[in-house]
């Protein structure tokens, strides 16, 4: 019998049809890998406002991961690689304070194409590698920690 594991997916609401995308992949592979799993998925603006949301699902407990999913667009300034570093640390530093995986899949591309390989396709999709990556790291810690 599988282990009822329980996640939580981040997602922001910017490139609906990409981050979408993500978010259904994840949630396609994440009922594939076991029909018991449970997941809740939390909207939020755009990729800055991702930290918070999941430093609040982190701080309520009970999820077995946090799966972030996002897409930053590189454009003609800074702004994008600015946002995409403030989300790495902070989303690894969230992950450290609580113990809690966070799966980091605020995707940093440098034009559309990229994205859309990686959101939309099935080949690369990064959404069903969080999916994939998020199980793993519970099983993992879930050895390392012992019973519930």
């Amino acid at each position: 019998m599988a282990q009822r594991r329980t996640f939580a997916i981040v997602a922001s609401q910017y490139h609906p049809e990409l981050v979408g995308a993500l978010v259904e992949h994840t949630k396609r592979e994440l009922q594939a890998i076991s029909a018991s799993f449970v997941v809740t998925t939390y909207e939020v603006p755009g990729a800055f406002e991702i930290p918070l949301a999941v430093s609040e699902v982190a701080a309520r407990g009970g999820f077995d991961a946090i799966i972030a999913l996002g897409v930053i667009i590189e454009g003609q300034t800074s702004h994008a690689s600015l946002i995409a570093q403030t989300i790495t640390a902070s989303l690894q530093q969230i992950a450290l304070n609580t113990r809690i995986p966070v799966i980091h899949e605020v995707l940093s591309v440098k034009n559309e194409e990229q994205a859309r390989e990686r959101c939309l396709g099935e080949e690369i999709n990064r959404g069903t590698e969080a999916a994939r990556v998020a199980v793993q790291m519970a099983q993992v810690l879930g050895t390392i920690r012992g019973p519930r």
